[in-house]
């Protein structure tokens, strides 16, 4: 009897599984159309809306003519080389910034409330909380204001270095209030003991952190790096009101590229491979953010 019941539950379970499985493939499938049809058309002499010969032939017309700046087949360049350069690297630049103050701050951060009992801790960590729940298009008048105020303490012939400087920043700082709790997890996870041999031994709190602590929470340490350079790499709203016109990043490049007024003349694998440039990141640091968060799912670390 007992067999018997397990057998039953066994198929059940079996039968959820197999039905979640096709639920979540049909939910997924408009989806991976979408970036079929994204990924197939860069590589296309036409926008791929069926699977014809004609329409799947391969070719790397449109990233030649994507990293010479030619918004179409025919028309001069509206870009040259080096500005497809400059947006990609102001790109990595806004990424690579947010990344590293978000790693930063929440490194030491989530250390402290992890482990260092204080006053208000609680109310903090809740503060946290609230102020990640604020969405930044909410909180974008005011950025801009303050901004606009300290822009002009700034030497002209610094504003640039300055924008870019204030949209890491005011990005970085939409991401460091879940980054903390990330990191406090993971510090959560490591027995007090192995601290508190270090601490006995005459090593500073300081020491501890950089040399024992650091080294066991490796995969999130890069959980929220690879997560945080993802937001500074797919923001569009805090690099479009904050940088100048001239200095665009990928999003924005490919915003003005779908502009009003700009599908008339753009030859659209075009933008497809300058959309598929644009996942790339996306796509490689998704595999390598699944293992880490599976990773740590599990248990993760061991001390």
């Amino acid at each position: 009897m007992m067999v018997e019941l397990s057998d039953v539950e066994t198929i059940s379970r079996r039968k959820y599984t197999l039905i979640l499985g096709l639920a979540l493939l049909l939910a997924s499938l408009p989806l991976f159309t979408v970036y079929f049809v994204l990924i197939a058309s860069s590589f296309s002499k036409h926008m791929v809306t069926s699977l014809s010969p004609d329409r799947l032939r391969p070719t790397l017309e449109n990233w030649i003519l994507f990293f010479q700046g030619k918004l179409t087949t025919a028309a001069g360049r509206i870009y040259s080389v080096w500005d497809i350069l400059r947006f990609i690297f102001n790109t990595f630049l806004v990424a690579i910034g947010v990344s590293l103050i978000c790693t930063i701050t929440s490194t030491l951060a989530g250390y402290a409330f992890s482990r260092i009992k204080f006053i208000g801790r609680s109310f903090l960590m809740q503060f946290l909380i609230l102020l990640h729940a604020f969405p930044g298009v909410a909180l974008i008048i005011a950025v801009y204001a303050f901004y606009i105020h300290t822009k002009l303490m700034v030497p002209r012939s610094l504003w640039v270095t300055y924008a870019f400087i204030y949209v890491i920043i005011a990005r970085a700082a939409l991401e460091v209030p879940m980054s903390i709790w990330i990191m406090k997890g993971f510090f959560d996870k490591i027995p007090w003991e192995v601290e508190w041999s270090a601490i006995v031994d005459g090593a500073s709190r300081i020491r501890v952190w950089r040399e024992i602590m650091l080294p066991l929470v490796k995969p999130g340490i890069a959980a929220v790096a690879i997560f945080s350079f993802l937001a500074g790499w797919e923001d569009l709203i805090y690099v479009l009101v904050f940088l100048p016109p001239t200095e665009k990043t990928l999003a924005t490049y490919i915003d003005s590229l779908l502009a009003e007024g700009s599908l008339e003349f753009v030859h659209l694998p075009i933008v497809a491979a300058a959309g598929t440039f644009y996942l790339l990141p996306t796509i490689m640091f998704f595999v390598i953010a699944r293992k880490l968060m599976i990773q740590a799912a599990a248990g993760g670390i061991k001390a």
